[in-house]
This record gives C-alpha cells, structure tokens and sequence, in this order.
C-alpha cells in the first residue's frame, strides 16, 4: 500500500484517531500473524472471531495502528493507538477505493477483474502468470474475492504496480456491484453463469444479472471480456458500456480454441487464434474445462495488448497457484491424487469427473465426493444427476461423503444398479480409514466437495498419508 498518514487514513474513512499512532508503512492485514512494522491491524469481527481480541497482540507485533469499530485496551490499561469507524468493513472498502483512485492518477495501472460461476481463481491465477513477465502485477491470494478479500488485494498494490488483478464473488445481487464500486475494472471478464450458490440467488436469472454487475461497473472506455460459449454471458455484451471482446470454441469468438485435445495427462493443447495470428500451447492445468479459463486469460491480456505468441508460450508453463483446485499429486506409493476440494457446485463437479475419466483411463478411478452447498430446492435433483453421471463415466468406484451428499449415492446405485461400487459414509474420518484399506497402486482418486462439506481434510491426508 502506499504510504499514508493515520490522519489521512481518517479522513478517508471518516475515522477519529484515539491513542499514538505511528505511520503506516507496511500492509493492511486482517490475521495479527501477518504484522510486520508499519502495517494497518484491521479488527473485523466476523461470525467466529473478533479482530479486537487481538488488536493489543498487533500493536505489541509492529502494527502502527489498528482501524477498528470500538477502543481497546492493553495490558497497562492504555488505549492501544487506533482510528475508530462505524463498521471496519466498510472503512476498509472506502481505504481501497481511495488508494486504488491515488495509485491511477500517479501512474500506468490496469486493473482487470474476473467472475463468473466457475473457474475464477484459476484463471486469476493464470491471468497473473501472463501478466507478471510484462510488469509488477498484484493479485488475490487464495479466493479473496469478497468484501474483505477484495479490499486487502486492492490495499497490496503500490507505486510499482503495473497490473492489478481481481476476483470478484457473489452470493447475491449487488454484491459485485458494490466490489466495482471499490475497485471500477478497466477490463471486466465474465466466465460462466452456472448453478453456485442458486439457493441464495434465487434462480439462474438472478446469478446472470449478479455476474453483470461486472459489466455495468466497468472504467468508463472499458473493455467486456465475454464467454460466447455461454448464452447468458454472451447476451451481457448488450450491458456493455464500451468495446466487447469474445472468448470460446465457438466460430463467433474473437479468441478462439481450435483442434483442441487432451494428452494421456488429461491436460488440454490447443490452437489460439486471435484475428490473423495464431500460436499453439499446451496447458499444465489438468482438465478440459481449463481451455475456457486458459481462454479467459489470453482474451484479456489482448485487451492490453500483448502478443498471442508470448502469450501461448507463458500459458503453457502456467501451474494451479491456489491450493485445492485441481492439484495433482503422484504419491510414491502409486497413486494418483487429484485435489479439487476447495469447492463445488453441479458444474465444476461434472468438470472434475470428466478430468478423472480421462486421466484414469486404463487404471482403477475412485471418485470421493461430498455435498455442493448452497444449492436450494434443487439440491437433491442436482445430487442425484452427479450420481447418474459418475456411472455413466465408468467411474470404478464411489465414496460419497455425509449424509448431506446421500442423493449422489442413490442415483449412482439407481442409474447403474450398483452394489459395492458406491458406497456412502458418514464422515471425513470414516471416509479416510475406508480409503486407506481399499486404495492400491495404479489408483486415481479425486476429492471435491464444497468447501463447507469439509472434504478438503481427506485430501490433505490423502497427500500426507502418501509421502509418508
């Protein structure tokens, strides 16, 4: 972040200064783990833990002032050195947008901004391995694409910044709409509306004009990013403020993917065709869903005007950053784990079982797999189908997770007339004993589950369990 005084983080915020604070000078942080001298302690007070519990901690750690809703108190009775808002959330949001406004009239920055149902941080993670060879770019750790997590990626771009690069979530309507407002994109990239989160938007209309918001809150001169294979995210080119480019197999996009395979790895290669220049690549990313997201990237990095050529060739060596998104491990023990657990909705499910069909060809598949949260009333009809689908890729056998993913097990056992084949267990902990007396070299296994289902634990110890 750029130098700022605790006076004009005030005034910004609307704050009022209570203690000494000093300058800030290091990061904005929200974890008292991650002070260093010079940073900014911002004390949320989430569901579980409350940041004020340890603002004293940051302040003892190097903090030079801790932005919080009500004074605290060190062990010497003493008001630790803060700038009192009415809500931290919102203060750290308005910070970003004051910094990010500061940072565009001083220098050349771009920011682009990614959403969509699926595949945002993967292609942020790629996105920024293009970008990085062509100048200092700043991007999102882990999924930080909310309220919290888009303001602190905002707030780690400084004077040297040269790209800027954001993951935008929502749960809702007016969610990104309001991430736009803190950090208005140059270049806005839409993935997919699909069927994450249904349960709270209501319906897949709702996701369709939730993702727009992208759109709508564009730079003014900006430039829309557009999945033609999608024909909800092709039909925002109508919101469109300014110039739209296209990305997909179809014949219609401007960025296109041709003669598109997949090697015995399940990893895609590819011809990128952008107008009369074309160049081939070959992803690292396991899956063919990634030529979207593969896609997704180089579309904007044209929009900024890089070279196809360079492009393909930075693609290709391009790796998953974020943990528990299609990571594969080969454990000495000869099996093979694919982890996908950090998230999941009936997309992304279907993604990760056609990857697994492919990369197992010829070998024993074992498809763990726990609930897709959030999904309403069609949960148990969008449970059943991934089951139906796991017979209908000859997945050799199943493990459904929790009670929460029991429709999986029945349509599976439905579909196929299974028997042993699937097999529905209670817990992570049941889950992890069965695999470790069934499991034997030559398997391939892949873990995914929403993050709240939990099953990224069995993936962790799956990989643990194999280096042992």
């Amino acid at each position: 972040m750029i130098d700022l005084s605790p006076a004009e983080i005030a005034a910004v915020t609307g704050g009022r200064l209570v203690g000494d604070p000093a300058d800030v000078t290091g990061p904005v942080v929200t974890d008292s783990r991650q002070v260093v001298p010079g940073s900014l302690f911002a004390a949320i007070a989430g569901e579980q833990v409350d940041g004020h519990a340890f603002a004293a901690q940051a302040v003892d750690s190097g903090a030079a002032v801790v932005l919080g809703s009500r004074e605290v108190r060190d062990e010497a009775d003493q008001v630790v050195p803060m700038i009192l808002v009415e809500d931290v959330t919102v203060a750290l949001g308005v910070l970003a947008k004051e910094v990010l406004a500061r940072l565009r009239r001083a220098g050349d920055l771009d920011v682009v901004a990614v959403t969509g149902s699926v595949g945002k941080t993967t292609t942020k993670d790629v996105l920024a391995q293009l970008l990085e060879a062509d100048g200092p770019t700043v991007w999102p750790e882990r999924s930080f694409n909310n309220e919290i997590g888009l303001p602190l990626t905002v707030l780690r771009a400084d004077a040297t910044t040269r790209h800027l690069v954001l993951e935008m979530g929502a749960s809702g309507v007016g969610h990104i709409a309001y991430l736009t407002d803190i950090a208005p994109p140059d270049v806005a990239v839409v993935l997919k509306v699909g069927s994450a989160h249904l349960g709270e938007f209501g319906g897949i209309e709702a996701v369709a004009r939730a993702k727009a918001e992208i759109v709508v809150g564009l730079l003014p001169g900006g430039t829309t990013v557009l999945n033609v294979d999608d024909a909800r995210v092709a039909a925002m080119a109508a919101v469109a403020p300014g110039p739209v480019l296209t990305f997909g197999e179809d014949r219609r996009a401007d960025v296109r993917a041709v003669d598109v395979s997949l090697d015995d790895q399940g990893r895609a290669r590819m011809t990128l065709e952008h107008g009369d220049a074309s160049a081939s690549a070959h992803l690292t990313l396991v899956g063919a869903h990634h030529v979207h997201n593969a896609l997704a990237a180089v579309a904007a990095c044209r929009v900024l005007g890089l070279d196809l050529a360079v492009l393909a060739e930075r693609l290709s060596g391009a790796r998953a950053l974020s943990p528990h998104r299609m990571q594969v491990t080969e454990r000495p023990d000869g099996v093979t784990v694919i982890d996908d657990s950090y998230n999941a909705n009936p997309d992304s499910v279907r993604a990760a079982l056609q990857a697994l069909a492919v990369r197992g060809r010829g070998r024993r598949t074992v498809a763990v797999l726990g609930e897709m949260l959030e999904l309403g009333e069609d949960s148990v009809d969008a449970h059943d189908r991934i089951g139906r689908l796991a017979v209908r890729l000859d997945v050799s056998r199943l493990v459904v997770v929790g009670d929460g993913a029991r429709a999986i097990h029945t349509g599976a056992v439905q579909e196929g007339s299974w028997g042993e084949e699937s097999r529905l267990l209670p817990d992570v902990d049941a889950a992890a004993q069965w695999l470790r007396s069934e499991l034997r070299a030559g398997d391939v296994v892949l873990v995914k589950s929403s993050h709240g289902a939990g099953l990224w634990r069995l993936a962790d110890l799956l990989v643990a369990e194999g280096q042992a």
